[in-house]
């Protein structure tokens, strides 16, 4: 496994890189070395923010920590990557193909995780989506209350979803050409 650390607002030191490299290297076991690990710290006034995130096969883990602290951000962003791991192994295991996931005996994970259960559907709904622009799309979200609203563009004519960031900003989701 390789890891990739980049900062925002902010110098790297080897001492960052090597708690990095320590933490998530008991993840390592899992991936084969051509799995690239990418990890982004950053700081935003008091908040120290560690984001991982590991690609592999159409499918990513990832964690975003926010602490006061950059080595405890680290820790606790280590700790969910290894809890989804631990979480969807069986699913992983039966999406992944080619080996990119290994799971052998010796994981250092409980064995007596249950097994998945299937997600169920409470409830779907439908609605008609009618062409508007983004900022009319984040105004009818706003209006309704909800996190996310599902719109057609009425500048690209493509469906498109915006959403409600943790910063309070606004995210835009398109699909690609």
């Amino acid at each position: 496994m390789r890891f990739k650390v980049s900062g925002k607002n902010m110098d790297i030191t080897e001492a960052l890189q090597e708690k990095v490299k320590k933490k998530l290297g008991k993840i390592e076991k899992f991936f084969n070395e051509d799995t690239e690990a990418q990890v982004t710290m950053s700081v935003q006034k008091n908040r120290q923010i560690v984001e991982v995130t590991i690609p592999f096969n159409g499918m990513v883990i990832r964690a975003e920590v926010a602490d006061s602290d950059m080595y405890t951000s680290i820790d606790k962003a280590a700790d969910i990557v290894e809890r989804q791991i631990s979480k969807y192994k069986t699913r992983l295991q039966k999406k992944l193909h080619a080996n990119a996931f290994k799971l052998d005996g010796g994981s250092g994970f409980s064995q007596d995780v249950e097994e998945e259960q299937e997600f169920k559907v409470l409830r779907t709904k439908k609605f008609a989506i009618k062409p508007m622009t983004v900022e009319e799309a984040i105004l009818q979200m706003n209006l309704i209350g909800h996190e996310f609203f599902v719109f057609s563009n009425a500048d690209s004519k493509q469906v498109n979803v915006v959403y409600k960031r943790k910063d309070g900003n606004y995210g835009l989701i398109e699909p690609e050409s």
